[in-house]
């Protein structure tokens, strides 16, 4: 994991002074989890989640509210506030610091839509199948979440029908048994393959 924050560390700034790093994937496919490690690799910096963006309402129409909280803030090398949404209560809760610091994750599905590539210096695609990725963010749901899961399964397949970032993704994360494999994506610009390790165990999934 060192190696690729290393990687991202000496990237030129992508959004104002911030290296923007989007981790994108289908839901399940352990993009939390990998983006907190990733983190931590880069000396916890900030991590923006996407889930705290979307709504029931707009589960991905949250592009302009994207756009004016946190990415033109950042851009002008000022923090963020934005208004994380309380899936329980279903309401937006008072606004939260996002610092525009060296480098800032956002993770999410839909972090790779076309609106906010512009604004990315690297984009990062959790490779693993949509129907293997959604089988496993319903057994970490449970039942209670079923209904939701449906309608989340048909909203996640229009937006990549209509917006895709694998395409555009710049490395692909495969998720093994002792840790990330990391490889070129799609775009291919940050060049030969590389395995990143860790020696803590199978990670949970996002």
């Amino acid at each position: 994991m060192r190696a690729l924050a290393d990687r991202l560390r000496d990237l030129p700034p992508s959004c104002g002074p911030v290296r923007l790093i989007a981790v994108d994937g289908h839901a399940g496919s352990g993009k939390s989890t990998f983006a907190g490690r990733l983190a931590a690799a880069l000396d916890d910096a900030p991590v923006l989640h996407l889930d705290d963006i979307a709504s029931h309402d707009e589960l991905f129409g949250w592009t302009d509210r994207l756009l004016t909280q946190v990415i033109e803030p950042l851009s002008h090398g000022e923090t963020a506030h934005y208004a994380p949404y309380d899936w329980h209560t279903r309401r937006f809760g008072p606004p939260l610091a996002l610092p525009a610091a060296p480098v800032v994750l956002v993770e999410g599905v839909g972090a790779g839509r076309r609106a906010l590539r512009p604004h990315l210096a690297r984009l990062l695609w959790m490779e693993l199948p949509h129907e293997e990725s959604w089988t496993r963010g319903r057994s970490r749901d449970g039942e209670e979440q079923r209904e939701f899961w449906a309608g989340w399964v048909r909203a996640e397949a229009a937006h990549f029908a209509e917006d895709p970032s694998r395409p555009y993704a710049d490395l692909l994360v495969r998720q093994g048994q002792k840790g990330y494999e990391v490889l070129p994506g799609p775009v291919g610009t940050v060049g030969p393959d590389f395995d990143i390790t860790l020696g803590d165990g199978p990670s949970a999934v996002c």
